[in-house]
Formats: C-alpha cells, structure tokens, sequence
C-alpha cells in the first residue's frame, strides 16, 4: 500500500480500562478500495478496535484520522454521519418490527440525504433485494434465524451509506453453506463502500475477502501485511495454536487492578473497580464469551 492519505488511519490507538490495556499502541491504515482483515485470539482486541474507530469507545490515547479529518474527539453519532458504518457480533433488531421497517428506519437517518418516504423506502428495498432479504421484508426482525439476522445488521448498515464498513464477527455461528454465502456478499459490497474492515474469526472469510490482514494480540499489533503471508508466518501461527507460551510468558500481560501495591483493601477495591469496568467495556463490544471476560466474572463473584 502506498503512503499517500489513507481513507481511514488509527495512529497510537490505545484504551485502557483500569489496569487493563485492551488496545496498546495501535497503527492501522486502510486505504479506499481495500478490505482490510483483522483477526486474534479472543481477548485480543479486536472488538474494543471496532468500537474505538466507530466512536462508542473513546480512546485513551491515539487518534483516528477518516480521510485526513481527526475524529478522535467525536460520538458514535457524528462519525456515523461522516461514514463510518458498522455491524456488531450479536444482532438485535427490533423484534416487532418487520425486516423492511427495521431498514428503513436505519435509511431515515443517512447522512446527507434530503429524501421523502417513498424515496428512502425504495432504497431500502434495492438493499433487500442486494442482501438476499427480499423474500423476507414482512418479517419480523424477532422470528429471523442467525443467518437472516446478520444479513439485516449489515443491511442496516448500508441503509446509512457508510464510506467505510466495520463488519464484526459476521461469519460466528454460521455453517459451511452460509458462510459461503457471506463472502460473496461481502465480495459484492466493494461496489457500495469505498473501504472495509472486516474483524473475523472464521478463516475463510478473512482468506476469501481480505486484501491485507492485521494481526492483534493482547490488544498489540503483531502481524500484517498480504493476507496469506500473515497467515503463513510462523508467529502468528504460534498465537492461534498456542505454541508461543515462550514469547507470551515474556510479554506484559494484562493485569487486573493493582496488584503490585501489595495485598489489602486498596488492591481489592482497585480489582474490583477494575474488573467491572473491564466487564462494562467487554459487554459494549460484545465479547461476552471471550477469556477476559469470564476471569473479571469469577473476579467479582469471589467479591
């Protein structure tokens, strides 16, 4: 990739919450026309990343910079309305509204656009039709299998005309047929956005789709470039195998609270402070399963 202006770029990405660091020092470029993969163990990241470039996370440190614009300072809202776009890993639509109104009450709200009902509604219904919804627009959103369900968070998504795509964890829980069916949907949306993110777990998906492909772990870059080479290099392959317990045992790990203050009250207060804001963090990104997780849950249950 060339070192001209990128269309999205992180620089020193960092968040901290309490004692632990869940992004460290991240730089990241996307350039416009790109799909751009980005994988790691569970707890590595990779969603805490997601949330930060969309707003819903604010930075510890760092910036994030759309189309030379900083926007670091800026909501969830705002940089939804400078296009920035994003489907999160558990879907919830509003169960007693059917597939279409779901849609068109995402398309109401498109930056940029001065357009009546019938208008919005006719969009919306070209978006259907281009994310195999059609059959299902008199559906309500609470009856939709896993399947249909991630295909209405992505179409609700592009209802908002994003520049930029965050796709996170869209393939989890789907079979061989339907994954098959999400890359070529996301093959299809280079068309409709100018660059994508795509945050996944499933192989396939991220060798099927992505240009490049970044590696995270412990919230710190350490891998990327063309996305086979990173999959064939041997440290990455030593993080997802678990045959680096050298290299981590080496590495700063994530530490709740402040424990090298000592044992007493302070120290519990601090754990417990810091593994519930953990847990806040953890329940905003949706990496309700991930390790991180399930050690601040035993945490404050020992309270």
């Amino acid at each position: 990739m060339g070192e001209g202006q990128a269309l999205l770029e992180v620089a020193g990405l960092t968040r901290r919450f309490g004692g632990l660091t869940a992004v460290d020092g991240l730089d990241l470029r996307l350039a416009t026309g790109e799909v751009l993969g980005v994988i790691g163990p569970n707890g590595a990241g990779k969603s805490t990343f997601i949330g930060l470039v969309a707003g819903a996370i604010r930075p510890s440190d760092g910036t994030v910079v759309l189309d030379g614009r900083d926007v670091s300072s800026l909501g969830a809202t705002h940089r939804t309305r400078l296009g920035i776009g994003r489907t999160h890993q558990i879907p919830r639509p509003f169960g007693r509204m059917t597939v279409l109104e779901n849609l068109v009450l995402a398309g109401r709200h498109a930056p940029g656009r001065r357009e009546g009902m019938r208008r919005t509604t006719a969009r919306c219904l070209d978006i259907l039709e281009r994310t195999g919804l059609a059959e299902h627009r008199s559906t309500l959103g609470g009856r939709l299998p896993l399947l249909t369900r991630k295909r209405l968070e992505l179409a609700r998504a592009l209802a908002l005309d994003p520049r930029v795509l965050l796709l996170d964890e869209i393939g989890a829980g789907l079979v061989e047929h339907e994954v098959a069916e999400l890359i070529e949907l996301i093959g299809q949306l280079r068309t409709d956005v100018e660059g994508i993110v795509v945050v996944e777990h499933v192989m396939d998906v991220i060798t099927s789709c992505c240009d490049r492909t970044a590696v995270l772990d412990f919230g710190r870059l350490i891998a990327q470039g063309p996305t086979r080479e990173v999959l064939a290099d041997e440290t990455v392959a030593a993080v997802y195998l678990g045959t680096a317990a050298q290299r981590h045992d080496a590495m700063p790990r994530p530490v709740v609270g402040a424990t090298a203050r000592g044992a007493g009250g302070a120290v519990v207060a601090d754990r417990q402070a810091s593994t519930r804001t953990a847990l806040r963090s953890e329940e905003h990104t949706s990496e309700l399963q991930s390790p991180m997780y399930l050690v601040c849950r035993l945490l404050l249950e020992k309270k």
